[in-house]
């Protein structure tokens, strides 16, 4: 293995985390918007809603914890192959595959459950739609 082989994850990586990072200020800014609504009405619908979005907060603060993991051990990896321990080397570098691959499961789950959430509202909104005919 060659120095820049655990080199080429540094930009998906970096992506990847760019990307977790968007979502969770998306869903941290959605939070913020529900709370005083939730405060004001008490609708049960809101509080399912607010369980459903502290489940996903907590998913891509795991998506990014293996993720940061993943990158940490690209770059052990960088340091043990330039001093030759290329053995442990593909160890490590073996070691973040296997954790970008859990981070990639998380956020395909996080994905999963925004996309329920979001069928859960459509059906909300057919709902009233046909107690309006």
């Amino acid at each position: 293995m060659e120095l820049t082989t655990p080199a080429l994850l540094f930009s998906a990586i970096s992506l990847l985390l760019l990307a977790y990072t968007n979502r969770f200020l998306a869903l941290a800014n959605l939070i913020r918007s529900i709370k005083p609504i939730y405060l004001q009405n008490k609708e049960e619908r809101l509080l399912a809603q607010i369980q459903n979005l502290k489940r996903r907060i907590f998913l891509i603060r795991n998506m990014q914890g293996f993720g940061i993991l993943s990158f940490f051990c690209c770059v052990l990896c960088m340091f043990l192959l330039y001093y030759n321990q290329n053995d442990i080397a593909e160890y490590v570098f073996g070691a973040s595959l296997f954790l970008l691959m859990i981070s990639l499961f998380l956020s395909f789950r996080e994905i999963q459950i925004s996309a329920t959430a979001l069928e859960i509202e459509l059906m909300d909104l057919e709902t009233k739609q046909t107690e309006k005919k």
